[in-house]
C-alpha cells in the first residue's frame, strides 16, 4: 500500500502536555498522534505548524467575555464543569492555537485539494459557553473566517462524530453559506441536541454495512446537491465498537471503510476536504492514537 509522504499535515507540540492520565479525556492522545503518523513515514517537510492562538480571533464567532473569561481563568465552578477539564495556561495555549490549526488545514485544503489537521472538531463549543471537553468551536470559527474573507463560497460541515454537533450546528444556525450535516447515536451525548442543517440519529448497535451505507447516500446527495467549496469532514473514531462513551458496533475496519469513502466521494466531486479527528475514548492512549490516525492513513492512499 502506498502512502504519499507529501499529504499536507497540521500540528502543534502544545496540543499535548501533562495532564491527569487516567481522566476520560486523553490529553497524550494528540502526540501519540504524531508518534504514529510519523511511524508510517508521512511527516516531512509537508508539516506545518499554526501560530499561537489568543482570544482575539475566535471573537468573531464566540461572545468576547466568554472567552476572555475562559482565557484569564475567570469562568465560574458550574461552567468549568460543563466543560470537565481543569483550567491550566498550558490548557488555554492549546485551546486557542487548535482553532488556528483547523483554519490552516482548510487553507491547505482549498490549494492541494486534502489537508489533515492532528486534532481538532471541538463540536461541543457554544456561542457563549463550553461544553464536552470542548471549549471553543474550530469548526464554526474555520468556516465564518472562510466565507467572511471570500475565501470560500459555501462550506459544508460533515460531523462523523458519535456525538451530535450540537455547539457548530447552534453557531452556524444564522449562517446560509454553512452547511452542518450530523450522523450520531441518537441517544447519546448531548441530551439536549441543537438543530444542524441535517441530523441523522442512529439506534445504539448500528453496525458497519448500514452504517456504510447512510453515510455514502448521505454525503452523495450533499455533495450533489450543495456543491460545496469545502469540506471539514469531522472524523471522530468514538464510533468504534468498544469505545467508552460510543454505544455504536463500528468495526476498526468499518473507521477504515468510511474514512476512505468521505475522502473519495468527496475527491470525486472535485471537493477540497479537510479532516480534524474529533472524539475517541479508549484507556490505552497509543490504542486511541493509532485509532485517530486511520483518517490521516486513509488520505495519505489518494
Amino acid at each position: 500500500m502506498y502512502l504519499n509522504p507529501h499529504l499536507p499535515l497540521v500540528y502543534h507540540p502544545n496540543y499535548s502536555f501533562s495532564f491527569d492520565p487516567n481522566h476520560r479525556f486523553v490529553m497524550s492522545k494528540f502526540a501519540y498522534l504524531y508518534d504514529h503518523v510519523h511511524s508510517l513515514g508521512l511527516i516531512s517537510d509537508n508539516l506545518v505548524q499554526p501560530i499561537l492562538g489568543s482570544p482575539a480571533p475566535l471573537e468573531l464567532v464566540h461572545c468576547d467575555d466568554y472567552i476572555n473569561d475562559l482565557w484569564h481563568n475567570r469562568l465560574d465552578e458550574k461552567a468549568m464543569r460543563r466543560i470537565g477539564l481543569p483550567w491550566s495556561e498550558q490548557l488555554m495555549a492549546r485551546t486557542f492555537t487548535a482553532p488556528l490549526g483547523t483554519l490552516q488545514t482548510a487553507r491547505l485544503a482549498l490549494k492541494h485539494g486534502l489537508a489533515c489537521h492532528l486534532a481538532g472538531g471541538t463540536h461541543h463549543a457554544h456561542y457563549d459557553f463550553g461544553s464536552g471537553y470542548c471549549m471553543v468551536n474550530d469548526l464554526a470559527f474555520t468556516s465564518e473566517t472562510l466565507i467572511k474573507s471570500g475565501e470560500v463560497t459555501n462550506v459544508l460541515i460533515f460531523d462523523l462524530d458519535v456525538h451530535q454537533g450540537d455547539g457548530t450546528a447552534a453557531m452556524l444556525t444564522h449562517q446560509p453559506y454553512a452547511y452542518t450535516c450530523s450522523i450520531h447515536c441518537e441517544k447519546n451525548f448531548p441530551f439536549r441536541k441543537s438543530a444542524s442543517d441535517l441530523d441523522i440519529g442512529l439506534n445504539p448497535g448500528v453496525s458497519d454495512k448500514e452504517y456504510i451505507g447512510i453515510v455514502d447516500e448521505t454525503l452523495s446527495y450533499l455533495l450533489k446537491t450543495l456543491n460545496p467549496d469545502l469540506v471539514l469532514y469531522d472524523a471522530g473514531v468514538d464510533v468504534w465498537q468498544q469505545d467508552g462513551l460510543g454505544k455504536l458496533d463500528i468495526s476498526w475496519q468499518g473507521i477504515e471503510q468510511r474514512d476512505h469513502l468521505v475522502l473519495k466521494r468527496c475527491l470525486e466531486h472535485n471537493v477540497p476536504v479537510a479532516t480534524v479527528i474529533g472524539g475517541g475514548y479508549d484507556k490505552d492512549h497509543r490504542r486511541l492514537a493509532a485509532r485517530h490516525g486511520i483518517v490521516v492513513e486513509q488520505a495519505a492512499q489518494f
